[in-house]
């Protein structure tokens, strides 16, 4: 799990950022909301934001990302721990709030909760047209017929479909599926997007993959003829 950790404070985000690695999950720091704006947040299963920063603080950013439309759940880390803030919090689109200071182990079990709900809220079967995957059991179907994918080809599919309709870019693919940086991966990136794509958009039926050149690629339904 990839979460975005948006703390100013420089050694705050070092050591919480380490302590969530040694849990296993990959984290990224912004030290600012600006920073955190510019950031894809595509790529990330969860934000942890600090509310008290300068310039832009953690809940004008949560904000912004649900206007947006941005669905991830946030997890607000702020020394507020007046009912009227922590109200202010959440009607601003954080799903909890946990005030400072905090114990580790609390926070990590406030992650872990949030993400499993995230889980729950996802649904059971991707489908897009007539491709269809199911992550309990890793199959993948188009037009009724069980696709052999890879586990490099299944993880690009799954993370197209979850992204349906919008442009993932090479560097976001490159983090998310290989967790390495695009200049060490990307021919090997265009073998297997060359693979999925033959076994994904088999002669006769329409292409669901498509480049977006300068941008990356887009996994979504081709516009009907008849529109």
């Amino acid at each position: 799990m990839h979460i975005l950790l948006v703390e100013d404070d420089h050694k705050a985000a070092r050591l919480l950022a380490r302590g969530l690695e040694e849990e296993g999950f990959r984290i990224t720091v912004a030290h600012s909301a600006e920073e955190a704006a510019r950031l894809p947040i595509a790529q990330f299963d969860m934000a942890i934001l600090d509310w008290m920063m300068p310039g832009k603080d953690g809940v004008t950013l949560c904000a912004e990302w649900r206007q947006a439309g941005h669905r991830l759940p946030v997890l607000m880390l702020t020394a507020r721990d007046a009912v009227a803030d922590r109200i202010t919090g959440l009607n601003t689109g954080a799903d909890d709030y946990l005030t400072k200071p905090f114990v580790f182990d609390e926070l990590l079990a406030r992650v872990r909760a949030l993400l499993r709900r995230a889980e729950r809220a996802q649904p059971a079967v991707l489908q897009v047209g007539d491709l269809t995957l199911d992550p309990p059991t890793r199959n993948v179907v188009r037009a009724g017929v069980l696709l052999d994918l890879t586990p490099k080809e299944y993880a690009i599919l799954e993370f197209f479909m979850r992204h349906t309709g919008k442009v993932v870019s090479r560097q976001q693919l490159a983090e998310h599926v290989w967790q390495a940086d695009l200049i060490a991966i990307d021919n090997l990136m265009d073998v297997h997007i060359k693979n999925l794509r033959r076994k994904v958009d088999v002669h006769g039926l329409p292409a669901l993959i498509t480049t977006v050149r300068g941008r990356g690629f887009c996994l979504m339904l081709p516009e009907s003829d008849d529109a």
